[in-house]
């Protein structure tokens, strides 16, 4: 029984994240905006607490949100052994590294 060859492709893109990342800034900056008006009702403590306690809380959220978009855009294909001898034989080009001209 022969083995197959897998190959594995990450199809994730920033558009996938996007909406992500926006939500969350939205959710910081209302809880800068909370802060600052603890800040002016002579509550400095309670501000600091609220801007941290919304950081911590929200970011595992955040984590598990990229985590899991990202497994949802990774695929395996298998690959085909006629197309990776191909690839296989192909000659590598050496590059030159770039030079400053003068």
């Amino acid at each position: 029984m022969e083995m197959k060859k897998y190959r594995m492709v990450c199809t994730l893109t920033f558009g996938d994240i996007y909406g992500q990342i926006i939500v969350w800034l939205v959710v910081l900056f209302i809880s800068l905006a909370s802060a600052l008006a603890l800040m002016g009702a002579s509550r400095p403590i309670y501000a600091l607490a609220t801007v941290g306690l919304v950081l911590v809380l929200s970011l595992p959220f955040l984590l598990f949100a990229f985590v899991t978009t990202l497994l949802n855009h990774i695929e395996f294909s298998t690959v085909d052994p006629a197309t990776e001898a191909r690839f296989k034989s192909r000659p590598v080009v050496s590059q030159k590294p770039a030079q400053a001209a003068g």
